[in-house]
């Protein structure tokens, strides 16, 4: 049925939605993006799922940001730069409003559009020796449309250690900035994970499901106004020079000039 993403239910109606492109690092492509929306919509409006275990196949959870797709859209007209930021939009938005739990499972490396995976979900749980950053800008780009859920999950304080610098940074201190809930030993994950899920097993589904709408909108408001805000933003950042130049530097495997 896909093609970038599996997915797999036990007897429970626990399902495990698996980002499967782990020769690209399980890098957003514009193909992954539209099946997650997909899937996301379907599985939060299926009455057998109980709880979605998000995670990566391979050695990275979510690489980030596909470089051949950014690189399509700097060649794109402004129209087509909006509609498919707007689809990576739309693709946070359907997994962060999914009626279902969503749990992290975060088996290896998360970068960019990783971190923004992660901070979907309502809560993650971290192999110890994995990194993690929001390296956008090393590109000449911005942490934009992931920005309101990054925001969400760290508080400005936080999110302001490592949302401009592009630094690296290991799963004890993405505890610390509140994307992990906790860091386990790997052989240690799927246990730590389970131990989430179970809970949710003894719980009125409706009810997760309305506690869950009730916790976001309590949040932080990350509704139209603010998801376009993010778009524009997107747009504006691959339609600057830097950009240009950044992206042009990584695949000629060179410094970008802004470098010292």
């Amino acid at each position: 049925m896909y093609e970038t993403i599996s997915v797999a239910a036990d007897e429970r109606g626990v399902v495990r939605l698996t980002l499967d492109r782990p020769e690209r690092h399980n890098a957003l492509s514009a193909a992954m993006i539209a099946e997650l929306t997909e899937a996301a919509g379907r599985l939060g409006r299926d009455p057998a799922v109980r709880a979605i275990v998000l995670t990566g196949a391979g050695a990275s959870f979510c690489a980030g940001g596909d470089l051949g797709w950014m690189k399509e859209q700097m060649a794109a007209d402004g129209a087509t730069r909006a509609r498919e930021a707007t689809k990576l939009a739309m693709m946070l938005d359907a997994l962060n409003t999914c009626p279902k739990p969503v749990i992290g499972r975060i088996q290896g490396n998360a970068f960019g559009g990783g971190v923004g995976m992660a901070s979907v979900c309502d809560v993650a749980i971290g192999a110890a020796g994995a990194k993690f950053g929001l390296t956008e800008t090393k590109l000449g780009l911005i942490p934009a449309t992931i920005g309101p859920y990054v925001l969400a999950r760290m508080g400005e304080a936080m999110a302001r250690r490592v949302f401009m610098s592009a630094r690296l940074f290991g799963a004890e201190e993405a505890v610390t900035l509140g994307i992990l809930a906790k860091a386990v030993a790997p052989d240690d994950l799927d246990a730590a994970v389970e131990a989430e899920v179970t809970p949710y097993l003894s719980c009125a589904p409706g009810a997760v499901a309305a506690a869950k709408a009730l916790a976001r909108r309590l949040g932080p408001p990350i509704d139209e106004a603010v998801i376009a805000g993010t778009i524009g933003a997107l747009v504006r950042a691959w339609e600057s020079p830097e950009a240009t130049e950044g992206i042009a530097a990584f695949f000629e495997k060179r410094a970008p000039a802004w470098t010292r």
